[in-house]
């Protein structure tokens, strides 16, 4: 939905502008209208329709209010400053700082009566606001001209052998804008260089705490302070493509970057908790050929077959054990077939050529539930589908293979016993009946796989 753009300030002081003569309330009341139908504040529709200059309204501004107006046009900003508010905020509330005495940071406002604003920076920044009055237009030119960074994460180059600690990013003396990307880029290639694949900020009295997931257990490396962490939120979702300004509710997006010339894919969750945002970030490394993965001929062929043939190919292994890898150099391998391949995805991890991948979308009611509805029309070959949940998902999609359909689906198990454990149940029998392959990733070096025959000897 379009957010409406007001100015508090003006909204409030609208009917003093007819008591000092400056305009007539007629005047007032044809701005309204005509602010409400462009979607600008009434400031701005008395200014286009050359009622009052922008000029006229900052002076009356700075008397009615007594707070001082400052022309930005060839003012120099503290770039020190720039830290204490992000570059989101300061485009939303057309707000940016100017310089910091003591404890008292000086910022310019186009609506220096917008509270929400000011609490917000005072929350972030931690110290105390002294607003003063600029035009909206000279606000908006310095946040380009001092906030203008490079949206990616950029390139990131590994030195294995060394030791690495991203908090002497965070420790350096740069404080220029980039700098959050410099903290970003250096958390990712400490994970990298460690071989972690998830890393989690979470909120804490002492700021953002930056974990690792190793082998399940959590490592704690070390704090974002509470005066960047804002800054560092916005930066993320911003280089993820996700609204920075919205906190309340999940968002899911991506991060795309370079290691050694590697294109490296990292999905970004957030997830509000009492404490504040919870920002989960997962490390996904581009897909290899098949045959680089599965060295067995025998195997090579099994998984082969079952690709161009009706049946369910489960992909099985513990968490981060490498299912969705395997499974995107399944879909790799079954491209170069000429055949009609459709992906089910919650996001999709890289772009593969003559793959038709679909991401989920809550938001607008695009879940797998009418996925499922829909995808049939497309009369898919071959349908990936990423963490089905419910018996009445994994009947509808496994009874797709009656309709000569490949069906490729990955299955959470922590070992063989556990599977066989898990398949036991009744839920499972429709789709043990219609597995024609099984892998099962033991681990890296150990990858298994099963024909039709032998996983219904196994699973029996």
């Amino acid at each position: 939905m379009e957010t409406t753009v007001t100015n508090k300030t003006l909204e409030k002081l609208k009917y003093d502008l007819v008591r000092t003569g400056l305009v007539a309330y007629e005047t007032i009341e044809q701005a309204e209208e005509i602010a409400k139908a462009q979607n600008i504040n009434i400031g701005q529709a008395l200014i286009n329709s050359g009622t009052l200059t922008e000029e006229a309204i900052l002076k009356f501004l700075e008397a009615k209010l007594h707070i001082p107006y400052v022309n930005l046009d060839d003012y120099t900003l503290d770039t020190k400053c720039l830290k204490y508010i992000n570059y989101l905020d300061a485009k939303k509330y057309r707000i940016i700082p100017l310089f910091k005495i003591e404890d008292t940071l000086t910022v310019a406002m186009a609506d220096p009566l917008d509270l929400f604003a000011i609490d917000k920076v005072i929350e972030s920044a931690e110290c105390s606001i002294e607003p003063v009055v600029s035009s909206e237009k000279s606000i908006l030119k310095k946040i380009d001209e001092y906030y203008k960074t490079d949206e990616t994460v950029g390139e990131i180059y590994t030195e294995f052998g060394i030791e690495y600690d991203w908090r002497d990013e965070l420790h350096s003396e740069d404080l220029s804008d980039s700098h959050i990307q410099k903290i970003i880029r250096a958390i990712l290639k400490q994970a990298i260089l460690e071989g972690v694949h998830e890393v989690t900020f979470q909120r804490e009295d002492e700021g953002f705490t930056v974990n690792f997931k190793k082998n399940g257990e959590i490592q704690n490396k070390g704090n974002i302070p509470p005066v960047l962490t804002s800054s560092f939120t916005a930066k993320l979702k911003t280089l993820a493509q996700l609204d920075a300004s919205v906190s309340e509710v999940p968002q899911l997006g991506k991060l795309n970057f370079k290691v050694d010339e590697m294109e490296v894919t990292a999905s970004i969750s957030t997830f509000p908790t009492i404490m504040g945002e919870r920002i989960f970030l997962k490390i996904y490394k581009p897909p290899r050929a098949l045959n680089k993965i599965i060295k067995s001929e025998t195997n090579l062929q099994v998984i082969k077959s079952a690709l161009n043939n009706p049946g369910i190919i489960i992909v099985c292994g513990s968490p981060l054990s490498g299912k969705t890898h395997i499974i995107y150099s399944l879909l790799l391998e079954a491209a170069n077939q000429n055949k009609n391949i459709m992906t089910l995805e919650s996001i999709a991890k890289y772009t593969l050529k003559n793959v038709h991948q679909c991401e989920l979308n809550e938001n607008v009611g695009f879940n797998m539930d009418k996925a499922s509805r829909f995808i049939e029309f497309q009369s898919p070959d071959i349908v990936y589908l990423e963490g089905i949940k419910s018996k009445e998902s994994f009947d509808y999609f496994a009874n797709l293979v009656f309709d000569n359909k490949t069906i490729i689906m990955e299955f959470l198990a922590n070992n063989m016993e556990d599977l066989r454990y898990k398949l036991s149940f009744s839920d499972f029998e429709t789709l043990k009946s219609l597995i024609s392959c099984m892998i099962f990733i033991h681990s890296q070096d150990s990858i298994e796989v099963f024909t039709k025959e032998t996983v219904q000897k196994y699973l029996a």
